[in-house]
C-alpha cells in the first residue's frame, strides 16, 4: 500500500471514530500543462501541480464534507471534526435522509493506456512543435491571428471507502487545436481545427496530438478563414440541416447530455445551466427521437475523456443507454440518486474536480451510434439543406428545450451537391423536436469521439471533462435564422 493509499485509509478511519456513519476518501494529485502560440510568439506556458485530501461523511442521513491541502498526517483529526461538524450542522436543512444504493465496491488500480507519455516531452519540445504546425497558418496578409494550442493533464487519484475499498486511478488526456482569424472586407471571421475552443482532447498520450496531423490541416484552416470573409449570410429559412461530428457532439452535450443528471431532474442542481424538462414520468415511454437514434452513455470506452475504472462514489464504471431505439430509458445516477426511480444500483456518474469538492452527478461519455449512410450519399440525398461545421455559439434554456446554436462554417447544398460556403449559420429549435426529425445517421467509418475538456455545472461551480462519440447526421426541416 502506498503513502497516499494510507492516507486515505487512515482519513476514512479518522471519520468513523469521529462518529460517521459511512466516510470516503480522495487523495488527489494533479498535474497540468498548457502551451499557446499567439502569431508564432509563445504568449501562454503554463505548469502547474497541487496535491489534496477531500473527506466525505455521512452522519445521520446528512452528507459533510471537508478537505485539506498537502499530504499531513496529523491533519487527519481536524479534517474528520470538520466534515462531521459540517454533516450536523447542515441536518437541520435537509430535506430527506440520504440513502445510498448497495453497490459492491470493489478494490484495484486503473491507469489510461498512453503509447507517448506526454510528461516526457520537454518544454523546448513541444514549443517546438507547435511552431512547426504555425508555419502552415502563415502566407495570408489577411489572417491577422493565428493561434496554436496544447493541454495535457494527469490527474492520480487513491480513494477508499469505510466499507474497504481502495482504489487507484491515473488519468491522462492529450488534447490540441488550431485556428486562424481573418479579417476582410470588413468581416472577422475564424475557422477552427479538428475543433473550436482550443482544439480536441482525448484520454491518450501525445500519440493523439500527432495523429491529428495539425500541420497538414493548417493551411486548410488558413484559406477557409479566409474565404469565409467573402462568402455571404447563411439565409433564413427552413432546410435540412446536416451536422458535423465536432458540432453535433456539443447538440449531444447541452440538449441530452444535461438534461440526464438526475440531481437536475429533481431540482437539487439548478445554479448553472438550469433544470430538466426530462422528469421521471418520461423514464421508459417518452419519444425522445426518431426510431433510428441510440444514446449510450459509457464510462468505458476507449478514449473517453471519463473512462475510468470507477467514478467518485467507488462504483464499477458501466455502459447503458439513455435512449433506445428513440425512447428515453435511462439517466445518469449516483449512489445517493439512484432509488429516487427504483434503481438498486448506481449509474456510476458521480465525480469531483480535485479534492476540494465533493462529487456530484456528471455527464459521461455519451454518444450517438452510427447508423448506416455515407455523407458523400447522405449529401447526395438531400435537396434543399445546410451542412454545418465546428462549434461558434450556442444558448439553451433553463430546461434544455429550446436551442440556438451558430456554427464557424456551412456549406449549402442544392440538389444533392454543395454549391456554396456560407457564413455564421445559425439554427433554432426544440430538442424532441430536433431529435425526432433525425433521418440519416452516418457510419461507423465517420464515428469518432470529440472531447469536452471544460464542463461547468454547480455552485460553486466544477469543471468535469467527458466525451461524446457521432457520425454526421441529418435532420429534416429545421429553422434556420439571421
Amino acid at each position: 500500500m502506498t503513502d497516499f493509499m494510507k492516507l486515505s485509509v487512515a482519513a476514512t478511519a479518522a471519520a468513523k471514530k469521529a462518529g460517521a456513519e459511512y466516510a470516503d476518501a480522495r487523495v488527489n494529485l494533479l498535474q497540468m500543462e498548457s502551451y499557446g502560440l499567439h502569431n508564432g510568439d509563445l504568449e501562454n506556458a503554463s505548469v502547474s501541480e497541487e496535491c489534496g485530501l477531500g473527506l466525505r461523511v455521512l452522519v445521520d442521513g446528512t452528507w459533510g464534507y471537508a478537505a485539506t491541502v498537502g499530504t499531513d498526517k496529523s491533519a487527519l483529526h481536524e479534517v474528520a471534526m470538520r466534515a462531521v461538524n459540517a454533516a450536523r450542522s447542515l441536518s437541520s436543512a435537509r430535506v430527506k435522509r440520504v440513502t445510498m444504493s448497495e453497490d459492491d465496491l470493489t478494490s484495484g488500480e486503473y491507469r489510461t493506456p498512453v503509447r507517448e507519455d506526454p510528461f516526457a516531452l520537454s518544454a523546448a519540445d513541444k514549443v517546438a512543435f507547435l511552431q512547426s504546425v504555425d508555419k502552415g497558418l502563415q502566407g495570408e496578409e489577411s489572417v491577422v491571428a493565428r493561434d496554436v494550442n496544447l493541454g495535457i493533464r494527469r490527474e492520480r487519484q487513491w480513494f477508499s471507502s469505510s466499507n474497504g475499498a481502495e482504489q487507484f486511478q491515473e488519468l491522462v488526456r492529450t488534447g490540441a487545436g488550431v485556428s486562424a482569424t481573418a479579417a476582410k472586407h470588413g468581416i472577422v471571421e475564424r475557422r477552427s481545427y479538428p475543433a473550436s475552443f482550443g482544439g480536441d482532447y482525448r484520454a491518450a498520450g501525445f500519440e493523439h496530438v500527432r495523429s491529428l496531423n495539425l500541420a497538414e490541416h493548417a493551411e486548410q484552416v488558413r484559406d477557409e478563414a479566409v474565404a469565409l470573409t467573402s462568402a455571404p449570410i447563411c439565409e433564413a429559412g427552413e432546410r435540412d440541416l446536416l451536422l458535423m461530428g465536432n458540432q453535433l457532439m456539443l447538440q449531444i452535450h447541452e440538449s441530452v447530455g444535461h438534461p440526464n443528471e438526475l440531481d437536475r431532474v429533481f431540482g437539487h442542481e439548478v445554479d448553472l445551466a438550469g433544470a430538466s424538462f426530462a422528469t421521471t414520468d418520461k423514464l421508459g415511454e417518452f419519444q425522445y427521437g426518431s426510431s433510428i437514434v441510440n444514446l449510450v452513455a459509457d464510462s468505458t470506452v476507449e478514449g473517453g475523456l471519463d473512462t475510468r475504472a470507477w467514478d467518485d462514489d467507488g462504483v464499477k464504471s458501466g455502459r447503458w443507454h439513455v435512449v433506445k431505439d428513440g425512447v428515453f430509458v435511462g439517466y445518469h445516477t449516483s449512489r445517493e440518486w439512484a432509488e429516487r426511480i427504483g434503481e438498486t444500483t448506481s449509474r456510476g456518474c458521480n465525480r469531483s474536480e480535485g479534492w476540494y469538492n465533493p462529487p456530484i452527478i456528471r455527464i459521461t461519455n455519451l454518444s450517438l451510434m452510427p447508423g448506416d449512410w455515407t455523407l458523400d450519399n447522405m449529401i447526395a440525398d438531400t435537396e434543399d439543406g445546410v451542412l454545418c461545421d465546428t462549434v461558434k455559439m450556442w444558448s439553451i434554456d433553463q430546461r434544455r428545450l429550446n436551442f440556438q446554436f451558430t456554427t464557424e462554417l456551412g456549406w449549402e447544398i442544392k440538389n444533392g451537391k454543395k454549391v456554396r460556403m456560407v457564413r455564421k449559420p445559425t439554427y433554432q429549435g426544440n430538442t424532441t423536436d430536433f431529435w425526432r426529425s433525425c433521418d440519416a445517421i452516418c457510419d461507423e467509418s465517420h464515428w469518432r469521439l470529440w472531447g469536452v475538456p471544460n464542463c461547468g455545472k454547480g455552485n460553486p461551480m466544477q469543471v468535469a471533462e467527458m466525451s461524446h462519440g457521432c457520425s454526421p447526421a441529418r435532420f429534416r426541416k429545421q429553422t434556420f435564422v439571421v
